[in-house]
């Protein structure tokens, strides 16, 4: 059976690796080939069948890396090019000696980015204002860390929810679930799915969850569908429970129950991580993380030639106008999530096709802001949000 040892490959001895990658995974052609035979694949036809004499998977969350498929397998390591890796069973690998990683925080800019335009687009339909309310955060790893510090910087009170980091660090930053259940306006979830344990994330937001809130909230789910119990929270909508929903992430997907679908003031195809720089970062990681255990020599491999929007300057003019719509114009320019819940309302059944297709999103520091008429301190929280400034 597989031991957990690396070992060197090079271009000699190519035909002896084999490499599964999921054919959806960007920037990643050519990067291995020098040292394996590189199989690409969408990630449902990942079968036993196939990785059976696999040396390495290139996955990500579409492959499921059962027992079922690994077990008689030669694969010795499994990359996922995600944050998530409740797709790998971890216990077998651990009893069939096979490594595997993930790539944490690698789309958690692309999140933060999701995550602003979500909260401006709907105070903006709400025609309400984002400052002073109170967000509860629930998860503040690589992703709700930046979602903390970018509603700081819109001046909302952030409430931070995180019991293993709270069991490390103590109690001074964290606060109760509880206590973000009572006092939370927009309540947002960053957690991995924990289907057991004191952790457990698996229907985190179920009936008892949403019967003890006491101010309405927003709540927002771009973690795993698995972490909101649906019918719980079709329920609180409709019991008024809740006074806004945002869900990227579902349950059963990319069968998404519809009835939710109607139901949620914005709802995008399980994207808010697709930014083209989150997407060249997991597979960066991946082929430094394929490169280190093989020792294949290229550690320090990233992707090229990543692809840019039509136009990276948005030219805004300050002239009278308040800081709040000089913030959403800003971060709106960059990705609005109106457009990606058009598309999937249109077509619910294309789950996987706008996933697979997605267009091209940059991240904030991608984009140069030609400021007119701006005060220094709205400069200051542009630049703080990673936007380039030019006068």
């Amino acid at each position: 059976m597989n031991n957990n040892k690396s070992q060197s490959f090079s271009k000699n001895n190519i035909l002896k690796m084999k490499i599964i990658t999921d054919n959806k995974i960007p920037y990643i052609k050519g990067a291995l080939e020098s040292f394996a035979e590189v199989v690409y694949l969408p990630g449902n036809q990942t079968t036993a069948e196939v990785v059976k004499d696999a040396d390495a998977l290139i996955t990500r969350t579409r492959t499921k890396c059962t027992r079922e498929i690994l077990e008689g397998s030669s694969v010795k390591f499994i990359a996922t090019a995600t944050i998530g890796f409740d797709h790998i069973d971890t216990e077998y690998c651990k009893q069939a000696g096979i490594k595997w990683t993930n790539a944490p925080g690698c789309n958690a800019e692309s999140v933060n980015q999701y995550i602003t335009s979500a909260l401006f687009s709907w105070s903006m339909k709400n025609r309400t204002d984002l400052k002073d309310k109170t967000i509860g955060i629930v998860g503040v790893g690589n992703v709700g860390s930046r979602v903390a510090k970018t509603c700081k910087i819109l001046g909302m009170n952030v409430l931070l929810n995180d019991p293993p980091r709270e069991r490390t660090e103590g109690n001074d930053k964290f606060v109760s679930l509880k206590a973000i259940q009572e006092k939370a306006d927009i309540i947002t979830f960053h957690v991995p799915l924990n289907r057991g344990g004191k952790d457990s994330t698996y229907h985190l937001v179920d009936k008892e969850f949403l019967l003890n809130l006491n101010k309405k909230p927003l709540v927002i789910n771009s973690c795993r569908g698995e972490v909101f119990d649906t019918k719980a929270v079709i329920s609180a909508v409709d019991n008024y429970l809740i006074s806004g929903l945002i869900i990227d992430c579902w349950e059963n997907e990319p069968n998404i129950d519809l009835n939710l679908l109607n139901k949620v003031d914005f709802g995008t195809p399980h994207i808010a991580g697709y930014s083209k720089d989150g997407k060249a970062n997991g597979t960066k990681m991946s082929v430094r993380a394929v490169s280190r255990f093989f020792n294949l020599g290229i550690d320090n491999w990233k992707p090229e030639h990543i692809e840019m929007p039509e136009n990276t300057t948005i030219e805004i003019d300050g002239n009278q106008r308040r800081e709040y719509s000089i913030l959403a114009e800003a971060v709106l320019s960059t990705y609005n999530i109106e457009n990606d819940f058009d598309a999937l309302k249109d077509s619910p059944e294309l789950f996987e096709k706008l996933r697979g297709d997605y267009p091209v999103r940059r991240e904030f520091d991608t984009f140069t802001i030609h400021a007119k008429n701006i005060e220094e301190k709205t400069l200051d929280k542009l630049k703080a949000l990673e936007f380039s400034i030019s006068k």
